[in-house]
């Protein structure tokens, strides 16, 4: 956070006004004091779950490819911000969930420091795990719902002939019926103790799930291209934009960071006619050409050393250092 502030100043500040129809405006504000951070609607100090439902925002920047090729924690996060964008509260159920894991692993590990016996370990453990059954529920349900959701959104073929698809993939599977993912994770606490115990940390449970992506029915993880990583990582925030535009009938705002890193010309130009009309988008690149097309339906601005002005009257050639966005 402290790379954020210039050099010589002990702050920064972020803030913008958002509509959300004619008559509902409202000012976002981030300020960075050292290590703290203050989040602020209306100039009111409001907690980050709270913040965060203010303005919905997608993103395709090289950090979000750990989706496609990263650990599972990557897809989970990528799961659980969708079905947030959908049911605001669901943060709520994560944070609470996050933090009965934690509770759990402490307990855990000073059970097996202290050598509790596995009698006592289990009336330690049981009101953490009964708690983890009925959260690790919500988010099961709820994780499922949002991937064959977004997997009946997915435009597929887009960027390729080829098909994509994605599965949501339970730790738990063969373990017993799923329809009854409560009975099941019960069962399997209470069969897993000792390996817990031995482990010091939770081995059950939803954060211990992952996100299938297959493309002609095989891992992209493994056996794709880096060109179509990137393509199905993009035709997934296509489709997680599409399904927050049907469920609340509102445009989001989709960031595409440094577009020409990440894509070549025929994906970008497929990609920006896409897109129009069906989000606000904000696009930066340092190669001019890529927007040349949509000047007269877009804002173009140039940033060059610490400065941004009106880009439109500039000629192609881009100072060092600089984009346009």
């Amino acid at each position: 956070m402290q790379e954020v502030i210039a050099f010589g100043q002990t702050s920064a500040i972020v803030s913008g006004r958002i509509s959300g129809g004619a008559a509902i405006e409202r000012e976002l504000q981030v300020a960075l004091h050292a290590n703290t951070k203050s989040l602020l609607v209306n100039g009111k100090r409001e907690p980050i779950a709270r913040y965060l439902t203010q303005l919905q925002v997608f993103s395709f920047t090289a950090d979000d490819l750990e989706v496609v090729r990263g650990n599972p924690d990557a897809r989970r996060r990528f799961i659980d911000r969708g079905v947030a964008s959908l049911h605001a509260s669901y943060l709520k159920t994560v944070s609470d969930y996050t933090r009965v894991i934690k509770q759990k692993n402490t307990l855990l590990q000073s059970a097996a420091e202290n050598q509790f016996s596995l009698e006592r370990v289990h009336d330690l453990l049981s009101p953490w795990n009964e708690q983890l059954v009925r959260l690790g529920h919500e988010i099961h349900r709820a994780r499922l719902d949002y991937v064959e959701r977004l997997n009946r959104k997915l435009e597929k073929q887009l960027f390729d002939r080829r098909e994509l698809m994605v599965r949501y993939a339970s730790s738990l599977e063969g373990k017993g019926d799923l329809n009854d993912y409560e009975t099941v994770l019960r069962q399997r606490l209470e069969l897993r103790m000792s390996a817990e115990l031995a482990a010091g940390y939770s081995l059950l449970g939803p954060h211990r799930d992952d996100l299938e992506i297959l493309l002609d029915n095989r891992e992209i993880r493994v056996y794709g291209s880096a060109g179509q990583q990137r393509s199905a990582l993009l035709l997934l925030d296509l489709a997680a934009i599409s399904l927050y535009n049907s469920w609340h009938d509102d445009h989001p705002v989709f960031i595409i960071d440094d577009v020409d890193a990440e894509l070549d010309e025929k994906r970008i130009g497929d990609l920006l006619e896409y897109l129009e009309g069906r989000t606000q988008t904000f696009i930066t690149t340092s190669k001019r050409s890529h927007v040349e097309g949509f000047l007269s339906r877009a804002n173009l601005y140039e940033i060059a050393d610490g400065r941004v002005r009106n880009g439109r009257a500039e000629s192609d050639a881009i100072p060092a250092a600089s984009g346009f966005v």
